[in-house]
């Protein structure tokens, strides 16, 4: 089984846009059985508060750990938009020569991936 990073925005509707990851990790588990969905910053969404700086730094070192651990065999984007923190695990990825692929409409009209 491939462990698959999934990348959404997080900051506006932060709720609302964590319903939506874990709609995104439910269809993902219920349909792909090849795909372990991966989604450790949730974690941190959840018991961290994002609006206090410090916290919001331990959430991202969080993430470069993760994405520059070998572990992470392809990152997916999800989303209406490519988000700052998003743009920061793309640029991670890329970096660790980790396949990245755009899963939602709007994300595929946006993302250009020039790893390639």
């Amino acid at each position: 089984m491939k462990i698959v990073y999934i990348a959404h925005p997080i900051s506006g509707d932060v709720q609302g846009n964590l319903a939506k990851i874990r709609a995104i990790v439910r269809e993902i588990n219920l349909t792909d059985h090849t795909v372990v969905p991966f989604v450790p910053y949730y974690v941190d969404c959840v018991s961290m508060d994002d609006s206090i700086p410090a916290e919001r730094e331990r959430g991202i070192k969080n993430d470069v750990a993760i994405l520059e651990s070998g572990l992470v065999d392809e990152v997916w984007l999800f989303g209406d938009k490519i988000s700052n923190g998003m743009q920061h695990e793309i640029n991670l990825a890329r970096r660790e020569l980790i396949p990245i692929v755009a899963k939602s409409p709007s994300i595929m009209l946006t993302f250009v991936d020039y790893s390639e």
